[in-house]
Protein backbone atom coordinates (compact mmCIF):
# COMPACT_ATOMS: atom_id res chain seq x y z
CA UNK A 1 0.00 0.00 0.00
CA UNK A 2 1.33 3.19 -0.77
CA UNK A 3 1.32 6.68 1.63
CA UNK A 4 -1.80 7.87 -1.38
CA UNK A 5 -3.40 4.58 -0.44
CA UNK A 6 -3.73 5.52 3.40
CA UNK A 7 -5.76 9.23 3.15
CA UNK A 8 -6.94 8.35 6.80
CA UNK A 9 -7.93 11.03 9.17
CA UNK A 10 -10.24 9.03 11.65
CA UNK A 11 -13.43 10.97 12.28
CA UNK A 12 -11.96 14.00 11.57
CA UNK A 13 -11.88 16.03 8.60
CA UNK A 14 -12.01 13.69 6.01
CA UNK A 15 -14.70 12.09 7.65
CA UNK A 16 -16.18 15.51 8.76
CA UNK A 17 -16.53 17.17 5.24
CA UNK A 18 -18.12 13.82 3.34
CA UNK A 19 -20.37 13.96 6.37
CA UNK A 20 -21.38 17.47 5.90
CA UNK A 21 -21.80 17.05 2.05
CA UNK A 22 -24.37 13.65 2.16
CA UNK A 23 -26.20 15.41 4.82
CA UNK A 24 -26.59 18.07 1.85
CA UNK A 25 -24.75 21.03 3.82
CA UNK A 26 -22.75 23.49 2.05
CA UNK A 27 -19.32 24.20 3.65
CA UNK A 28 -16.89 26.66 3.69
CA UNK A 29 -12.88 26.86 4.83
CA UNK A 30 -14.52 28.83 8.24
CA UNK A 31 -16.73 25.95 8.67
CA UNK A 32 -14.53 23.42 8.57
CA UNK A 33 -12.20 25.29 11.20
CA UNK A 34 -14.75 25.82 13.41
CA UNK A 35 -16.95 22.22 13.74
CA UNK A 36 -13.68 20.07 12.78
CA UNK A 37 -10.74 22.68 14.21
CA UNK A 38 -9.17 21.41 10.86
CA UNK A 39 -7.65 24.08 7.43
CA UNK A 40 -7.48 21.99 4.12
CA UNK A 41 -10.58 21.53 3.42
CA UNK A 42 -9.33 22.86 0.10
CA UNK A 43 -7.39 19.83 -0.60
CA UNK A 44 -9.96 17.29 1.05
CA UNK A 45 -12.44 18.75 -2.00
CA UNK A 46 -9.66 18.61 -4.47
CA UNK A 47 -9.18 14.82 -3.69
CA UNK A 48 -12.89 13.66 -3.16
CA UNK A 49 -13.40 15.43 -7.04
CA UNK A 50 -10.59 13.92 -8.61
CA UNK A 51 -10.05 10.63 -6.84
CA UNK A 52 -12.74 9.77 -5.98
CA UNK A 53 -15.30 11.84 -8.68
CA UNK A 54 -17.25 13.50 -6.32
CA UNK A 55 -19.75 16.08 -8.11
CA UNK A 56 -18.75 18.66 -5.95
CA UNK A 57 -20.14 22.26 -6.97
CA UNK A 58 -18.11 25.17 -5.40
CA UNK A 59 -19.51 28.64 -5.47
CA UNK A 60 -17.57 31.61 -4.98
CA UNK A 61 -19.38 34.58 -2.14
CA UNK A 62 -18.57 38.13 -0.71
CA UNK A 63 -15.86 40.43 -1.31
CA UNK A 64 -13.12 38.15 0.05
CA UNK A 65 -14.53 35.14 -2.89
CA UNK A 66 -15.14 32.53 -0.48
CA UNK A 67 -15.35 29.30 -1.85
CA UNK A 68 -18.33 27.28 -0.60
CA UNK A 69 -18.43 23.26 -1.47
CA UNK A 70 -21.89 21.15 -1.75
CA UNK A 71 -22.94 18.21 -3.58
CA UNK A 72 -24.24 18.86 -7.11
CA UNK A 73 -28.14 18.64 -6.22
CA UNK A 74 -30.13 14.91 -7.01
CA UNK A 75 -26.59 13.06 -6.13
CA UNK A 76 -27.62 9.91 -4.54
CA UNK A 77 -24.73 9.59 -1.35
CA UNK A 78 -25.20 5.44 -1.84
CA UNK A 79 -23.71 6.02 -5.59
CA UNK A 80 -20.56 8.02 -3.87
CA UNK A 81 -17.26 6.04 -3.62
CA UNK A 82 -16.00 7.07 -0.21
CA UNK A 83 -12.39 7.25 0.55
CA UNK A 84 -11.42 4.88 3.83
CA UNK A 85 -11.79 7.56 6.52
CA UNK A 86 -15.25 8.01 5.74
CA UNK A 87 -16.26 4.47 4.69
CA UNK A 88 -19.50 4.32 7.17
CA UNK A 89 -20.59 6.56 5.91
CA UNK A 90 -21.63 4.30 2.62
CA UNK A 91 -23.16 2.08 5.19
CA UNK A 92 -25.24 4.38 6.66
CA UNK A 93 -23.40 5.49 9.86
CA UNK A 94 -23.92 9.23 9.36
Amino acid sequence: MTKQDRWFSGETQVYWACDALIKGREISHKTEIREAKGWRLGAIIHRLKSEYHWPIIAEYKGPENVAYYRLRPGTDPARLIYPPSASGLSEGEA
